[in-house]
């Protein structure tokens, strides 16, 4: 019993440590991301430049440019000149991409 009171203790710390927390400061979403690597699977991941480079690799490797703008995270992928925006949020090493249709794109920092 004595067991199941110091688990229960923990539950709500364990709970905080698993809470997004969405940055929509332009310096934060940049600090965040610049000069990181974000993996997203086994088989993709994307880098991302101190000067607003990025790229992404998967079967192939694609060039763009990324941004905060207007508390988002914002990207555009030549040969389209469109820049498509995203809240951003973060949880110890894990990020998230939200689009405006509120899909989600999760990945996690290389070490």
């Amino acid at each position: 019993m004595k067991t199941i009171t110091v688990l229960m203790s923990l539950l709500p710390s364990v709970l905080w440590a698993q809470e997004w927390v969405q940055l929509s400061d332009d310096a934060a979403i940049t600090e965040a991301l610049a000069g990181q690597v974000i993996v997203y699977d086994a088989y993709s991941l994307q880098h991302f430049g101190a000067e607003g480079d990025t790229q992404f690799v998967t079967e192939r490797m694609s060039d763009g440019r990324w941004a905060a703008r207007g508390g988002q995270y914002c990207s555009t992928w030549p040969p389209s000149d469109t820049w498509d925006c995203y809240d951003f949020q973060v949880n110890g090493d894990r990020v998230r991409f939200i689009s405006s249709d509120r899909s989600v794109s999760e990945g996690a920092y290389q070490k």
